[in-house]
Order: structure tokens, then sequence, then C-alpha cells
């Protein structure tokens, strides 16, 4: 039998294993829902864009790009990082380490390319109102994807690829896989300047271009709303010469039974209100007739006077109810840019700047749960790209609708019975189809 010392610590160490691997599982619960957050995401971002035609404009090619890179971060990257995590030893060997380093790189820095192309792109289409005609056709876009893929190769391959061979030498102890240069203060700080701060500030730049001209064009369309109102407005107060004949001959109507016209003066009033109201609403008076001439009637005459009036009013409002939804409309884009750079540079800078300060001091300043953090928020870039990006579009938002309701119909009658569907059930999955527009 143990002592009571010794009980005391085998409970010790029972409960110190229990609480590992409760944190282990907590981990690996918290690393596989980013994984399937990350895949699905990227995922309907993708089969949206092969199941709709109309969305295969060139802004939204250099969002499947980004879905792309995206995804594959989910599918690929992140998985095998998993037991490394909870097991703190690489167990796949020294040629997938490298393989796994190479498109790890890649596939963060194309991400990063992607959305300052993304950027570029709505910049030019809002600043310089380039239409997507001016801008090119979809070689051209296939072209900038290409391009994107391979500076962010080249940024970061090579170097992991030949970087033992030009040293001489590896310094990366066995069951441990980073890249070589991770100490290396110069080649960092190089790298970064190219892969964050010079997108974080082209995307800065871009997208505070776009606010700003949208507050510009906003105070324009307001300033002309408000020069139009009070155009009509002192046009109201400047009656027209038609509106003013119009009500003479109204007046002319309600005078005294006893007071008389000449002849030339009636007809003279006669045309006046026959340019104003109409030849319907003229009654003349015929030759033996004793009384006065009657133009128009009061109801007539008072439709006529305040038909100018009513035109420019709806018209005001019309522009008003136009105005605000712009406005409206505007506040949303510019609150969407912000969010975009904003998170951008929340997952992106403190990855940097620790990896910077980390090579200068060899890993002594920074404790490993901080860069951890910082190592897991580029990952966590990836998962909200699709909701940032395509998902703030109203086709995407649409095409991603029919879609899941496609599924969930298709899942709904394969559960149900076994038996084939009548002819509701299959006219409902056509209609269905041709509105998703996946066939």
């Amino acid at each position: 039998k143990l002592a009571p010392q010794g009980k005391n610590k085998q409970r010790k160490k029972l409960q110190s294993r229990i609480a590992i691997a409760a944190s282990l599982l907590e981990v690996w619960a918290l690393m596989a829902l980013l994984i399937a957050v990350t895949v699905a995401g990227n995922a309907l971002v993708m089969l949206a864009f092969v199941a709709d035609s109309s969305l295969r404009t060139q802004n939204n090619f250099f969002l499947l790009n980004l879905a792309i890179s995206d995804f594959l971060v989910g599918a690929f990257c992140i998985p095998l990082y998993v037991p490394y995590v909870l097991t703190g030893r690489w167990i796949f060997g020294r040629s997938l380490c490298k393989l796994w380093l190479v498109v790890d790189y890649l596939l963060c820095t194309s991400s990063v390319f992607n959305i300052v192309l993304i950027s570029y792109d709505r910049f030019l289409s809002v600043t310089r109102a380039v239409s997507p005609v001016m801008q090119g056709n979809t070689k051209q876009a296939v072209l900038k994807m290409v391009m994107v893929w391979v500076l962010a190769f080249l940024l970061y391959g090579p170097a992991i690829i030949s970087w033992e061979y030009i040293s001489g030498q590896s310094i990366i102890p066995t069951g441990e896989c980073y890249a070589e240069f991770f100490y290396n203060w110069y080649f960092l700080m190089t790298a970064s300047t190219l892969e964050f701060f010079t997108p974080f500030i082209s995307v800065m730049f871009f997208n505070l271009s776009i606010y700003l001209n949208i507050q510009k064009r906003t105070k324009l369309r307001l300033d002309v709303f408000h020069e139009v109102h009070n155009q009509s407005f002192t046009e109201e107060m400047e009656m027209s010469p038609e509106a003013k004949l119009s009500l003479k001959c109204c007046k002319w109507e309600q005078k005294e039974p006893a007071e008389t016209l000449d002849l030339s003066k009636s007809k003279a009033q006669a045309a006046a209100c026959t340019a104003s109201l109409g030849a319907e609403d003229m009654q003349t008076p015929s030759s033996g007739s004793s009384g006065k001439p009657k133009c128009c009637n009061k109801k007539s005459c008072k439709n006529s006077a305040c038909t100018l009036s009513l035109e420019k009013r709806m018209k005001i409002v019309s522009q008003s109810m136009t105005q605000r939804f712009r406005l409206s409309r505007d506040k949303r884009v510019a609150k969407s840019l912000a969010i975009i750079v904003g998170i951008f540079g929340i997952c992106w800078a403190p990855y940097t700047l620790l990896m910077i300060i980390r090579a200068g001091c060899h890993g002594h300043c920074i404790s490993d749960y901080w860069y951890e953090t910082s190592f897991w928020l580029l990952w966590i870039n990836s998962a909200v790209n699709p909701v940032l990006y395509p998902l703030c579009h109203y086709s995407f938002r649409r095409q991603h609708k029919y879609l899941f309701n496609y599924f969930l119909f298709l899942k709904q009658s394969t559960n149900s019975t076994d038996k084939a569907p009548d002819s509701r059930d299959q006219g409902s999955i056509l209609s269905l189809s041709r509105r998703s527009g996946a066939f």
C-alpha cells in the first residue's frame, strides 16, 4: 500500500493529465471548427462562381482567386499543423516539412496580394469610373491572378528551398518544422515590408480614396438637390403667365353678373384659358346669349393652376428619396471598407511585428504563446475573408441561398423515401436548379 503522500502525488499527476487532455481536446475542437469554417465558406464561393455564369466578372475572378488560396489554407495547411501543435513534434518528415512551409507561405502571401488586387480594382471602378470593359477581358484577369501566385511564390519559396544549401548547413532540430531564415532579421524585415507593410498601406490608400470619393459625390448630389429645391420654390413664387391668366379667368368667372365685357376682351380671355386648360374645358358663348362668357369651371381652373406645382413637388420628393437611398448605400459601403481594412490589419500586424522582434532577439524576448496566437490569426483571416468579400455581395448571397435550398431539398428527398420522386418533386428540383443557375 502507498503512503498518504504517495497517493496525493498520484492524484495530482492524474488531475494534471486530465487537465492536459481536456485542454488538448478543446484545442482540437477549435482547430476542427476553424478548418470546417474555412473550407465550407470558401467552397461556397467557388461553387457559386461555377454554378452562376453571371458572377464571372473581372472583380469576381479576383474573389475566386482569394477563395482558392483561403480554401487550400483550410484544406492543407491547418490539418498538417494540428498534430504538430498537439504533440509538439513534427512527425511527417523533412521533405513534407519543406513542402508544407512553401505552400503555407505561398497561400498566405497570395491571400494578401489578392486583397490588394481586389481593392485596386474597386479603386479604379469607383474613383476613376472605369468600366469592366475598359479594365480588361477575362484573359487579362486570369493573367493578373497568375501573377499574384508567381509573386507570392518568389517572395518566400526560393528562400525556403535553398537557404540551407546556400548557408551550408541546416539549423532546424529534428522533430521541428520552421523556415531556415526564421531568426534572420534582415531577410524577415525585407520580406515583411513586401508582404504586409506595402500591401497594408496600399489597401489603406485605395479604400480611403474610395471613401473620400463617395463622400465627395454624396455632397455634390446634395448640393444639386438643394439647388433644384430652391429653384423650384422661386418658380412657384414667380408664377408663369399661363397660370396667371388661368387664375384671372377664374376670377373673372366669379365677378358680379352685371359686369359686361366687350367681345375682343372675351376672346382674349378665352384664348388664354384655351392655352392653359385645353379646348375641352372652354365654353364659348353663343351669339344670342346675354350672360358673361365662362372659360372654365372652378374645379378645372384650380387643377390647372396647380399642375405645374404638383409635378415639381413630385419630382423633388422623388429626388429626395433617391438621395436618401444613395446616401444610405454609400454609408454601408464606407463601413464595409473600414471593416475590411481593420480586420486585415488586426490579423496580420501582430504576427508581422512579433516575427520581426522575435528574429531580432532570437526568440528570447517574445513568449511562444503570443507568437502562436499571432500565427493563428493569419489562418483566421482566411476563414473571415469569405464573409468580408464575396458574401457581402447580393449576387453571391442569392446564389448561396439557392444552393443551400437545393442541397437541403435533395437531402430531405433522399431521407424521406427511396422511391423515385413524383412529377411535382421533379418539377421543384428543375425549378430550383434554373433559379440557382446550377445547370
